[in-house]
Protein backbone atom coordinates (compact mmCIF):
# COMPACT_ATOMS: atom_id res chain seq x y z
CA UNK A 1 0.00 0.00 0.00
CA UNK A 2 2.85 2.51 0.98
CA UNK A 3 4.62 1.70 -2.27
CA UNK A 4 1.94 2.12 -3.97
CA UNK A 5 0.97 5.66 -2.84
CA UNK A 6 4.74 6.69 -3.18
CA UNK A 7 4.20 5.32 -6.75
CA UNK A 8 1.34 7.62 -7.52
CA UNK A 9 3.28 10.84 -5.73
CA UNK A 10 6.49 9.94 -7.74
CA UNK A 11 3.89 10.62 -11.15
CA UNK A 12 2.83 13.28 -9.35
CA UNK A 13 6.25 15.02 -9.07
CA UNK A 14 7.21 13.84 -12.76
CA UNK A 15 4.15 16.31 -13.90
CA UNK A 16 5.28 18.80 -11.43
CA UNK A 17 8.60 18.56 -13.09
CA UNK A 18 7.73 18.71 -16.98
CA UNK A 19 5.35 21.56 -16.47
CA UNK A 20 7.38 23.47 -14.27
CA UNK A 21 10.50 23.28 -16.37
CA UNK A 22 8.64 23.78 -19.68
CA UNK A 23 6.77 27.09 -18.52
CA UNK A 24 9.91 28.49 -16.91
CA UNK A 25 11.44 28.31 -20.42
CA UNK A 26 8.23 29.53 -21.80
CA UNK A 27 8.59 32.77 -19.37
CA UNK A 28 12.63 33.08 -20.07
CA UNK A 29 12.99 32.16 -23.69
CA UNK A 30 13.23 35.24 -26.00
CA UNK A 31 10.55 34.20 -28.69
CA UNK A 32 11.96 37.12 -31.38
CA UNK A 33 15.88 35.95 -30.98
CA UNK A 34 14.86 32.57 -31.33
CA UNK A 35 12.65 33.02 -34.18
CA UNK A 36 15.58 35.05 -35.42
CA UNK A 37 18.17 32.66 -35.38
CA UNK A 38 15.89 29.64 -36.85
CA UNK A 39 16.59 31.48 -40.45
CA UNK A 40 19.71 29.97 -39.81
CA UNK A 41 18.89 26.87 -42.49
CA UNK A 42 22.69 25.15 -41.89
CA UNK A 43 21.69 25.43 -37.71
CA UNK A 44 18.42 23.74 -37.78
CA UNK A 45 19.74 21.23 -40.01
CA UNK A 46 22.28 20.60 -37.89
CA UNK A 47 20.00 20.52 -34.89
CA UNK A 48 17.94 18.11 -36.54
CA UNK A 49 20.51 15.98 -38.11
CA UNK A 50 21.89 15.17 -34.27
CA UNK A 51 18.87 15.38 -31.95
CA UNK A 52 16.69 13.37 -34.34
CA UNK A 53 17.89 11.72 -37.10
CA UNK A 54 21.70 10.43 -35.82
CA UNK A 55 21.91 10.24 -32.10
CA UNK A 56 17.55 8.05 -32.12
CA UNK A 57 19.82 6.12 -34.20
CA UNK A 58 22.90 5.63 -32.52
CA UNK A 59 20.68 4.93 -29.40
CA UNK A 60 19.18 2.52 -31.48
CA UNK A 61 22.47 0.50 -32.77
CA UNK A 62 23.72 0.69 -28.83
CA UNK A 63 20.59 -0.78 -27.74
CA UNK A 64 21.03 -3.63 -29.77
CA UNK A 65 24.58 -4.40 -29.95
CA UNK A 66 25.39 -4.04 -25.66
CA UNK A 67 23.97 -6.53 -24.28
CA UNK A 68 21.54 -4.88 -22.14
CA UNK A 69 17.69 -6.66 -20.85
CA UNK A 70 15.41 -4.96 -23.11
CA UNK A 71 13.52 -2.38 -20.45
CA UNK A 72 17.17 -0.92 -20.39
CA UNK A 73 16.95 -0.73 -24.25
CA UNK A 74 13.81 0.98 -23.98
CA UNK A 75 14.86 3.76 -21.70
CA UNK A 76 18.33 4.76 -23.91
CA UNK A 77 15.76 4.54 -26.69
CA UNK A 78 13.44 7.20 -25.14
CA UNK A 79 16.66 9.06 -24.10
CA UNK A 80 18.04 8.91 -27.63
CA UNK A 81 14.64 11.01 -29.13
CA UNK A 82 14.55 13.76 -26.25
CA UNK A 83 17.41 16.36 -26.63
CA UNK A 84 17.74 19.60 -24.84
CA UNK A 85 17.15 19.94 -21.09
CA UNK A 86 15.34 23.17 -19.71
CA UNK A 87 18.81 24.27 -17.87
CA UNK A 88 21.09 24.33 -21.16
CA UNK A 89 21.17 27.76 -21.15
CA UNK A 90 23.65 28.19 -18.31
CA UNK A 91 25.57 25.30 -19.62
CA UNK A 92 25.87 27.00 -22.58
CA UNK A 93 26.74 30.45 -21.00
CA UNK A 94 29.42 28.75 -18.32
CA UNK A 95 30.89 27.25 -22.41
CA UNK A 96 30.62 30.97 -23.73
CA UNK A 97 28.70 29.69 -26.42
CA UNK A 98 25.73 31.92 -27.97
CA UNK A 99 23.23 31.97 -25.77
CA UNK A 100 20.49 32.91 -28.76
CA UNK A 101 20.93 30.24 -30.43
CA UNK A 102 20.81 28.43 -27.50
CA UNK A 103 16.93 30.16 -27.05
CA UNK A 104 16.57 29.11 -30.74
CA UNK A 105 17.58 25.32 -30.24
CA UNK A 106 15.53 24.56 -27.00
CA UNK A 107 12.75 25.93 -29.00
CA UNK A 108 13.34 23.83 -31.88
CA UNK A 109 13.85 20.76 -29.87
CA UNK A 110 10.34 21.36 -28.30
CA UNK A 111 8.42 21.54 -30.96
CA UNK A 112 10.05 18.95 -32.73
CA UNK A 113 9.98 16.02 -29.62
CA UNK A 114 6.35 16.82 -28.80
CA UNK A 115 5.49 16.76 -32.92
CA UNK A 116 7.47 13.85 -34.15
CA UNK A 117 7.82 11.04 -30.53
CA UNK A 118 4.26 10.02 -30.96
CA UNK A 119 4.78 8.74 -34.17
CA UNK A 120 8.30 7.38 -33.79
CA UNK A 121 8.23 5.78 -30.56
CA UNK A 122 6.07 2.97 -32.05
CA UNK A 123 7.94 1.76 -34.40
CA UNK A 124 11.32 2.21 -32.38
CA UNK A 125 10.66 1.11 -28.50
CA UNK A 126 9.77 -2.27 -28.73
CA UNK A 127 7.55 -2.95 -25.54
CA UNK A 128 5.26 0.60 -26.26
CA UNK A 129 2.72 0.23 -28.54
CA UNK A 130 0.52 2.40 -28.35
CA UNK A 131 -1.42 4.70 -30.70
CA UNK A 132 0.31 7.92 -31.42
CA UNK A 133 -2.72 9.76 -29.33
CA UNK A 134 -1.74 8.06 -26.38
CA UNK A 135 1.69 9.05 -27.00
CA UNK A 136 1.30 12.35 -28.05
CA UNK A 137 -1.26 13.53 -24.95
CA UNK A 138 0.87 13.70 -21.85
CA UNK A 139 3.65 15.81 -24.32
CA UNK A 140 1.01 18.34 -25.35
CA UNK A 141 -0.41 18.69 -21.86
CA UNK A 142 2.68 19.06 -20.01
CA UNK A 143 5.21 19.51 -22.40
CA UNK A 144 4.00 22.16 -25.32
CA UNK A 145 1.13 23.59 -23.64
CA UNK A 146 2.79 25.07 -20.49
CA UNK A 147 5.66 26.20 -22.84
CA UNK A 148 2.88 27.97 -25.25
CA UNK A 149 1.27 29.49 -21.61
CA UNK A 150 5.20 30.99 -20.43
CA UNK A 151 5.38 32.53 -23.99
CA UNK A 152 2.39 34.34 -23.75
CA UNK A 153 2.54 35.48 -20.21
CA UNK A 154 6.01 36.51 -21.07
CA UNK A 155 4.92 38.49 -24.11
CA UNK A 156 1.66 39.64 -22.82
CA UNK A 157 2.54 40.45 -19.13
CA UNK A 158 6.32 40.68 -18.68
CA UNK A 159 5.88 42.54 -15.57
CA UNK A 160 4.18 39.76 -14.29
CA UNK A 161 6.39 36.67 -15.86
CA UNK A 162 9.52 38.65 -14.56
CA UNK A 163 7.94 37.95 -11.01
CA UNK A 164 6.76 34.82 -11.51
CA UNK A 165 9.48 33.12 -13.01
CA UNK A 166 11.64 32.50 -10.16
CA UNK A 167 9.43 30.92 -7.94
CA UNK A 168 8.66 29.01 -10.55
CA UNK A 169 12.62 27.71 -10.96
CA UNK A 170 12.73 27.23 -7.38
CA UNK A 171 9.96 25.20 -7.31
CA UNK A 172 10.66 23.07 -9.68
CA UNK A 173 14.11 22.60 -8.08
CA UNK A 174 12.85 20.92 -5.15
CA UNK A 175 10.09 18.79 -6.87
CA UNK A 176 13.37 17.77 -9.03
CA UNK A 177 14.84 16.75 -5.65
CA UNK A 178 11.74 15.32 -4.60
CA UNK A 179 11.15 13.32 -7.65
CA UNK A 180 14.72 11.84 -7.27
CA UNK A 181 14.71 10.63 -3.78
CA UNK A 182 10.92 9.26 -4.82
CA UNK A 183 12.79 7.27 -7.64
CA UNK A 184 15.29 5.91 -5.14
CA UNK A 185 12.72 5.22 -3.06
CA UNK A 186 10.21 3.09 -5.36
CA UNK A 187 13.15 1.73 -7.88
CA UNK A 188 15.90 1.32 -5.05
CA UNK A 189 16.07 -2.13 -6.09
CA UNK A 190 16.38 -1.05 -10.01
CA UNK A 191 19.11 0.89 -9.55
CA UNK A 192 21.13 -1.64 -7.75
CA UNK A 193 20.70 -3.98 -10.74
CA UNK A 194 22.26 -2.09 -12.67
CA UNK A 195 25.21 -2.43 -11.17
CA UNK A 196 25.50 -5.92 -12.82
CA UNK A 197 24.61 -4.64 -16.08
CA UNK A 198 25.84 -3.28 -19.43
CA UNK A 199 23.47 -0.62 -18.59
CA UNK A 200 25.65 2.23 -17.59
CA UNK A 201 28.38 1.33 -20.33
CA UNK A 202 25.64 1.91 -22.98
CA UNK A 203 24.64 5.02 -21.60
CA UNK A 204 28.54 6.12 -21.09
CA UNK A 205 29.22 5.74 -24.98
CA UNK A 206 26.06 7.54 -25.91
CA UNK A 207 26.29 10.43 -23.40
CA UNK A 208 30.51 10.24 -25.02
CA UNK A 209 29.29 10.29 -28.73
CA UNK A 210 26.52 12.84 -28.02
CA UNK A 211 28.38 15.54 -26.18
CA UNK A 212 31.89 15.45 -28.60
CA UNK A 213 30.49 14.18 -32.16
CA UNK A 214 28.11 17.20 -32.93
CA UNK A 215 30.87 19.33 -31.83
CA UNK A 216 33.78 17.55 -33.42
CA UNK A 217 31.14 17.90 -36.89
CA UNK A 218 29.97 20.84 -36.79
CA UNK A 219 29.05 21.03 -40.61
CA UNK A 220 30.62 24.51 -41.06
CA UNK A 221 28.87 25.75 -37.77
CA UNK A 222 30.62 28.64 -35.77
CA UNK A 223 32.33 27.47 -32.86
CA UNK A 224 29.41 29.20 -30.68
CA UNK A 225 26.71 27.51 -32.34
CA UNK A 226 28.57 24.14 -31.86
CA UNK A 227 28.96 24.35 -29.06
CA UNK A 228 25.48 25.10 -28.04
CA UNK A 229 24.34 21.68 -30.47
CA UNK A 230 26.62 19.58 -28.25
CA UNK A 231 25.39 20.80 -25.15
CA UNK A 232 21.94 20.47 -26.57
CA UNK A 233 22.66 17.30 -27.36
CA UNK A 234 24.19 16.12 -24.04
CA UNK A 235 21.59 16.91 -22.01
CA UNK A 236 18.08 15.28 -22.13
CA UNK A 237 14.46 16.14 -22.26
CA UNK A 238 14.00 13.79 -19.51
CA UNK A 239 10.17 15.00 -19.01
CA UNK A 240 9.51 13.66 -22.36
CA UNK A 241 11.54 10.46 -21.87
CA UNK A 242 9.43 9.18 -19.14
CA UNK A 243 6.17 10.22 -20.41
CA UNK A 244 5.84 7.84 -22.61
CA UNK A 245 6.52 4.94 -20.04
CA UNK A 246 3.98 6.63 -17.46
CA UNK A 247 1.11 6.87 -20.29
CA UNK A 248 1.69 3.19 -20.99
CA UNK A 249 0.16 0.49 -18.09
CA UNK A 250 2.18 -2.43 -17.48
CA UNK A 251 5.93 -0.98 -18.59
CA UNK A 252 8.46 -2.88 -16.64
CA UNK A 253 10.01 -0.05 -14.17
CA UNK A 254 13.70 -1.15 -15.48
CA UNK A 255 13.28 0.86 -18.15
CA UNK A 256 11.99 4.49 -15.99
CA UNK A 257 15.00 2.93 -13.64
CA UNK A 258 17.23 3.78 -16.93
CA UNK A 259 15.47 7.02 -17.79
CA UNK A 260 16.59 8.45 -14.16
CA UNK A 261 20.23 7.44 -14.46
CA UNK A 262 19.89 9.89 -17.00
CA UNK A 263 19.57 12.47 -14.90
CA UNK A 264 23.13 11.58 -13.44
CA UNK A 265 25.04 11.07 -16.87
CA UNK A 266 23.49 14.46 -18.64
CA UNK A 267 24.37 16.53 -15.72
CA UNK A 268 27.64 15.40 -15.48
CA UNK A 269 29.03 14.99 -19.34
CA UNK A 270 27.45 19.02 -20.11
CA UNK A 271 28.82 20.26 -17.35
CA UNK A 272 32.33 18.87 -17.88
CA UNK A 273 32.15 19.82 -21.66
CA UNK A 274 30.53 23.08 -20.51
CA UNK A 275 33.66 23.84 -18.45
CA UNK A 276 36.21 22.66 -21.33
CA UNK A 277 33.99 24.92 -23.60
CA UNK A 278 34.49 27.84 -21.64
CA UNK A 279 37.80 27.48 -21.03
CA UNK A 280 39.14 27.08 -24.41
CA UNK A 281 38.33 30.42 -26.12
CA UNK A 282 38.77 30.73 -29.46
CA UNK A 283 42.07 32.51 -28.88
CA UNK A 284 43.01 29.52 -26.30
CA UNK A 285 44.84 26.06 -26.74
CA UNK A 286 41.51 23.62 -27.20
CA UNK A 287 39.85 22.87 -30.38
CA UNK A 288 38.73 26.21 -32.68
Amino acid sequence: MAMEFLGTLLKVTLVIFMVGNLLDMGLRLRLAEALRDLRNVRFVLASLAWGFVLLPALAYAIASLFPVAHPYAMGLILLGMTPCAPFLPPMVERAKGDLGYAAAFMLLASVVTVVGMPFAVPRLVEGLRADAWTIARPLVLFLLVPLLVGLALQRHAASAAARLEPWIKKLTGLDTVAMLMLCILVYGEGFRSLMGSYAIGAQLVFFSAATVLPYVFGFGLAREQRIVVSLGMATRNLGAAFAPLFAVPGVDHRAIVMVALGVLMQASFSFAAATFYGRHTRGGTGPA
